[in-house]
């Protein structure tokens, strides 16, 4: 074998090597999570950074709280929102995957992603934000991996924890107190529709709550929220 062939083998081995050893990383922080809360993810991280650049002083609001002290509104708000079929799928809605390709085909730009709440979680988790095949690649594994160590429960709180609802704003308990001055456990049908509805621009609704889509939005979410399936 050849100098260059040999150079070659060994960085496919060390390439190999760290992929192996990054998703065992995956699997084992997974695994923790079982039952311990995630103290951050990557995304918060970033935004932090984002935030600091601007002013050193800058902090995340974020605040834990268990599942069952989580507005069943709520809950229910998001499903509809963002996860219609989360209770069933297995980490992908293939159907609604490829509704996503259909309409961005037909539009020539990404206006929708398709991505369920188990894809969000996993991007929001361990990746930053870029946009390649290769993070889409990872995502799914993570995904894989997610459904198979965490049941559907864990993986909806935890998610509920940690998205963005704001500049800075992280997780139901952090939006509630932020956006209505309550616990995430009191929020009513109308507060929840509406945070659920901020989720897809929740740094642009938090200076503009009333836009006229967020409401529109609300009060589709409002009419589908009876039909939610909980996990």
């Amino acid at each position: 074998m050849s100098k260059l062939l040999r150079y070659c083998a060994l960085a496919l081995a060390l390439v190999v090597m760290l992929f192996i050893a990054y998703q065992t990383y995956v699997a084992i922080k997974l695994w923790w999570w079982i039952d311990h809360a995630p103290t951050s993810t990557a995304f918060m991280r970033a935004r932090l950074d984002a935030m600091q650049g601007a002013d050193a002083a800058a902090k995340l609001q974020y605040a834990w709280v268990p599942y069952d002290k989580i507005s069943s509104n709520l809950k229910r708000a998001i499903i509809v929102a963002e996860d219609s079929k989360f209770a069933d799928h297995e980490g992908f809605d293939w159907e609604g995957i490829q509704k996503a390709l259909e309409k961005n085909q037909k539009k020539g730009k990404v206006v929708a992603g398709g991505s369920t709440i188990s894809q969000q979680l996993a991007k929001n988790l361990f990746l930053s934000g870029e946009r390649s095949a290769i993070r889409k690649g990872e995502e799914a594994l993570i995904t894989v991996m997610m459904e198979s160590i965490l049941d559907k429960e864990r993986i909806f709180e935890i998610y509920l924890n940690v998205i963005e609802w704001g500049d800075g704003i992280f997780g139901a308990e952090a939006a509630a107190r932020h956006y209505y001055g309550v616990s995430a456990s009191r929020l009513t049908r109308e507060q929840s529709a509406k945070l659920a509805a901020m989720v897809p621009r929740p740094r642009f609704y938090d200076g503009n709550r009333n836009a006229p889509w967020l409401l529109r939005k609300t009060e589709i979410i409002l009419q589908r929220m009876p039909q939610a399936d909980l996990p």
